[in-house]
């Protein structure tokens, strides 16, 4: 079969598992992969794929079925009070899958400044951002895998993208040291949890190296986003609502940016 750069693909040596779409071919007929719903790119040669037989939209409109009952988690009573949600700042290496966060924060009134920008000079620019969106979440993501031919999950330099997104992490605690003054999400599929968070993030993926949702980062942001200044959050709830729970996303109890005024 002959395969054409978007075309969407499964793999046959991963069970079809994952569906991706056909970034680009190269000379020697490599075949360059990204996911759909999950933040992962890929290479594969041509006997291993088959053809997905749904289109890109249709797929994206099924998957996104699964927060459905999000909206149920939003339960601001807005006959008297008025809320001023936490702004965020979202630095993206993927330009569709930052679109599809920014169309989220959008649907719960979450502001939001995005930038998509390569993995790899995310850190270079972060402390710029910051200063002038004056954020209170930033979120750090795009792709990443780890490659247990290069080393087992403690090496840093078996993962994609896993150093850049720390690099970030420490650029972005330069600029504000206090894990409750600016929370910080990063990281993507199968990325170093333990070290993301040692870096300085509040949250990060992934504990078990798994792949995580293209909303994942974006869901955790709007909890944070819509929690009350200075409450808790409930940690395990908004661990539970993303796609693969906590062993896809972890982190560390930290306060929400909300503040609630009145009267509206």
């Amino acid at each position: 079969m002959v395969f054409n750069v978007g075309d969407l693909v499964t793999r046959k040596s991963y069970n079809n598992d994952i569906v991706f779409k056909i970034t680009d071919i190269d000379e020697n007929n490599n075949i360059y992969l990204k996911g759909i719903t999950v933040r992962l790119i890929a290479d594969s040669y041509e006997d291993d794929l088959t053809l997905y037989n749904k289109e890109e939209e249709e797929l994206i409109e099924i998957d996104s079925r699964q927060f459905d009952n999000f909206d149920n988690e939003i339960n601001l009573n807005r006959d008297e009070y008025f809320y001023l949600p936490g702004r965020v700042l979202h630095i993206d290496g993927d330009k569709e899958y930052l679109d599809r966060c920014l169309d989220f924060y959008k649907k719960y009134n979450i502001l939001a400044y995005g930038i998509n920008e390569r993995e790899d000079e995310i850190y270079k620019n972060i402390g710029k951002y910051l200063e002038e969106t004056n954020a209170d979440i930033v979120v750090i993501t795009g792709h990443d895998a780890h490659y247990p031919k290069k080393g087992d999950k403690t090496d840093i330099n078996s993962y994609q993208n896993s150093s850049n997104f720390i690099k970030a992490v420490k650029e972005a605690r330069k600029y504000e040291k206090a894990h409750d003054k600016l929370i910080i999400i990063a990281g993507a599929c199968q990325s170093n949890y333990e070290e993301l968070i040692r870096a300085g993030a509040n949250f990060a993926s992934s504990p078990k190296r798994i792949n995580i949702h293209a909303l994942d980062p974006a869901i955790i942001a709007t909890m944070v986003g819509l929690t009350d200044k200075g409450i808790d959050i409930d940690l395990i709830g908004i661990l539970a609502k993303t796609k693969y729970g906590s062993d896809g996303v972890g982190g560390i109890i930290t306060k929400g940016t909300m503040y609630v005024g009145y009267p509206r």
